[in-house]
Formats: C-alpha cells, structure tokens, sequence
C-alpha cells in the first residue's frame, strides 16, 4: 500500500528535476567561457550543486514504500542499474554508431578517439546517479536484513563521509575488478558520483525517513528537527572546509567529509525552506500539481532529458555557445523533456489498459467454460 506523500519531499524533488536540465544544458552546450566567466555560467554550475537533493530525497522516500524485504530491494536494485547502462547506451552508443559519431570536442574531453574500443567500454561503463543509486540501494538491503536500527544507516553515511577521501583513487590492479573499485572509489571521471562519498547522501536520507515514521509523520516537528541539524552540519563543514580547502572541496564530484557535510547540511535547509514554501503556495493548486507531476516522474524524466540533450549536440553543438543563446536552450530542452515524456506516459498507459483488457478477456472466457 502506498504511504501518504511528503508535500515538502515531492515539491524538493520537483524542483530539482528542473535545476538538472538547466544545469545539463549549460554544461552540454555552453562554452568554457560561458561556464566559467558569465553570471549565468556560475549561478547555473553552482545550482549544479543541488545534486545531492536527488539521493537525500531517494533515502527519505525509500522509507515510505510497502516493499522493504531484502529480494524486493534487490530487485529495484537490478532495475536501477539496468535503467542506468541502458541509458549509457542510448546517450552514447547511439549517437556514436548511429548518427555517426558523437562530437570530436566531446570525445576529446575525456582523451578518447571516436568510435574505437575504448570509447565504446568507456561511455557504456560510465558511472553516474542511476549507477550510484543501485549500489546503494543493494547495500540498503543488506543493512535492513540484519537490523531496522535508524542509526545504522547514519552511522555507516557519516564513515562512508570520513573515510571517502582517503579511499579515493584506490584500486588492485586487476582489470574489470578495478571498474567496481571505480564505482565506489574513483577519483576520475569515468565515475561522476562514487559510492564513496555519494551513497551517504541516500543513507542519511534512510535515518531520516525511519525517523519521520518513529514521530509519528509530523511533519512540523520532522521538518525544525532537520533545520537545526542542516545548521549543525554547515557549521562543521565550513570548519573543515577553512582548515584545507582543497582536500575537503577542491573536487565537487569527488568531495571530502568538509564538502558533504555542508552539502548535506544546505540540503537539510532546503527541505526546510521547502515546507515553508508548500505551505505558502498551497492554495495554488495548479503550480503544486505542476511541481507534484515532475516529482512522480523523476526517473523518467531525467533518463528523457539526458537522451535528448546529448542527441541535441548534432543540431546544437558542443561547448559553443554563449549565454543568452544557453538562456534560450534550456526552456526548449524543458519544453521537449516534457512532451517526450507525456508521449511516453501515454504509449504506457496504453499498453497498460491493452493487458488489463486481455486478462479480464481471459478470464471471463474461463469463466463462461467452467459455467
């Protein structure tokens, strides 16, 4: 049975489905120069930070699902992960042997050589959010199969923070061994968001759903509870980060416990800041349906804009643009994330109905043969 929704959670999540394609469009099509010394460049990376909201939400709304046995997690673990080399595949693959060949700029970017081996195993095997959340949603089912403690999965994020920096690059030297060591050490950017430190996210996300519950779904009393801890967390982090700057945050996809502390403390704040906010906008109704809808639709969406912002380099180019024609882009590649997907929802329904129609079909003919 599905839990009663967090208006906060899904107005948060919301709106980061937003911030991603906004952020995926600059970072795709606008130049070094727009990125790095434009005011829209910078606001844009910096709201590029909001990455973590995603897996705090996804450990939080972990917790409000029916299907918490161990083969059940495992299970929308093996999917996540599909999903994740599924979409590796379209965003590159296709382009790559399809239209042939992606963009000598892009391939270059990470000092390979278009439509060799290489390439190939590298653009399959690249790590990002899909990748990370599947490992760790595999090691949310081993910790709930041995205890339902809310600080157990607290406990092993804050190690998984503490120890994510010294862990970093390591590897054993053995190929294809060295890819899982990737996955969850990698200092490179064959792996945007390493286990080590990016699964803590989603872990502190676990505590504090099972915390939510233990209050009884208070939502006044849960959401002041995770201010006070989001101000706690920037103040510890911003110690850390003062005291040396580049180990804690000198790489914001391969942080140090500075960085994901503050990190994980503005992503408390924001989800406090985002009570207040459906509060306020509550009587507009529309807008928050509007925001609830991207939030239902997360995966979907987000597997829709990549596939299109990267198949949009043959039209668009790569790294060529400068602000205000980024400015114009990201409210078409919005606009196109949104009918891809609406088409694709409908195309399921569809085929939903289509089943529902057969099997009730087949089941009155068994009836009217037993009659």
């Amino acid at each position: 049975m599905e839990k009663k929704r967090i208006a906060a959670i899904d107005f948060a999540r919301g709106i980061s489905v937003l911030l991603v394609i906004i952020v995926h469009t600059m970072l795709i099509y606008g130049s070094i120069q727009t990125q790095t010394q434009t005011l829209l460049g910078e606001i844009i990376l910096w709201m590029g930070r909001g990455t973590p909201m995603f897996l705090v939400i996804m450990g939080i709304s972990f917790n409000q699902s029916s299907r918490q046995h161990f083969s059940a997690i495992c299970k929308r673990a093996l999917i996540i992960l599909l999903i994740g080399y599924g979409l590796n595949i379209l965003k590159f693959w296709v382009p790559e042997y399809i239209f042939g060949g992606l963009p000598q700029r892009f391939v270059e970017a990470y000092g390979l050589i278009s439509q060799t081996l290489d390439s190939a195993l590298f653009f399959l095997c690249l790590g990002d959010i899909l990748q990370l959340a599947g490992i760790t949603l595999f090691i949310i089912a081993c910790i709930n199969h041995f205890s339902q403690n809310k600080w157990i999965p607290l406990i092993i994020g804050l190690i998984i923070i503490s120890l994510s920096k010294e862990m970093s690059g390591y590897r054993i030297g053995i190929a294809g061994i060295d890819y899982l060591c990737d996955l969850f050490f990698s200092n490179k950017f064959n792996v945007y968001f390493p286990v080590f430190p990016w699964s803590s996210f989603i872990l502190i996300g676990v505590f504090l759903g099972k915390w939510y519950k233990e209050l009884k779904e208070n939502e006044n009393t849960f959401f002041k509870k995770i201010a006070i801890q989001g101000i706690v967390f920037i103040l510890v982090g911003a110690i850390l980060i003062k005291i040396n700057p580049e180990y804690h945050f000198g790489d914001y996809y391969h942080l140090g416990p500075g960085g994901s502390i503050v990190l994980m403390g503005v992503m408390l704040l924001f989800l406090w800041i985002s009570n207040i906010l459906t509060i306020l906008i509550g009587e507009y109704k529309t807008l928050f349906k509007g925001i609830t809808y991207l939030s239902k639709n997360v995966t979907s969406l987000y597997v829709i804009q990549w596939i299109l912002i990267n198949w949009g380099m043959y039209v668009f180019g790569f790294w060529e643009h400068n602000q205000i024609t980024v400015a114009l882009l990201i409210p078409v590649m919005t606009l196109l994330t949104l009918m891809v997907n609406a088409a694709f929802l409908n195309c399921k329904n569809k085929l939903t109905n289509t089943k529902i129609l057969r099997f009730q079909k087949i089941k009155q003919s068994k009836a009217q043969l037993i009659e």
